[in-house]
């Protein structure tokens, strides 16, 4: 899925380039692709060593993972062209505010805090899930900081989000 990700993301960037899309934060989007790689790796190092063997709660951690998984593709098909790995912003073009967009500012972020949380849990990588947690709690503090005060001044972000929560439907807007 991360492959298809990448291919759909350097498709989507070229469109928005040629639009006339600006690029933002390439220093922490550096660090962020290193960050995912090396999460990827202690995953793995962590689940094998433990013997690769499923949570005891594996049965909840599974259809939590799934529909993380829907919300991604959701998201994704949401955006369409809008939608990449990078802070990509056509100047004047209204925010896309449908699918998950109607409810949250952020479904991307929150679909991959999850992933960060859950895949580990499901093989019992703890160390991975806390450690990568918090490095991605970091990274989001800094790429979402970026990107809502980028959309704001070249967008009608703030308008359109004004009310709209950042991770969770149920939890008032900031």
């Amino acid at each position: 899925m991360r492959m298809a990700e990448l291919i759909i993301a350097k498709r989507n960037e070229r469109a928005l380039k040629a639009m006339g899309a600006k690029e933002f934060g390439k220093l922490h989007y550096r660090w962020m692709v290193i960050m995912h790689v090396l999460f990827l790796l202690s995953f793995l190092l962590e689940a094998l060593y433990k013997g690769a063997r499923l949570s005891r709660w594996w049965s909840l951690f599974l259809p939590m993972f799934l529909i993380v998984q829907v919300l991604r593709i959701w998201t994704i098909f949401s955006l369409g062209t809008f939608w990449n790995t990078k802070i990509l912003v056509l100047p004047n073009v209204p925010v896309v505010v449908k699918g998950p967009y109607r409810f949250l500012r952020h479904p991307n972020y929150l679909v991959v805090t999850l992933e960060i949380i859950l895949i580990p849990l499901l093989f019992q990588a703890y160390g991975t899930a806390v450690v990568f947690s918090i490095l991605n709690a970091y990274t989001l503090s800094i790429r979402i900081s970026l990107e809502e005060k980028t959309l704001m001044s070249m967008t009608n972000y703030g308008h359109a989000f004004q009310k709209r929560p950042r991770f969770f439907p149920f939890f008032p807007a900031r």
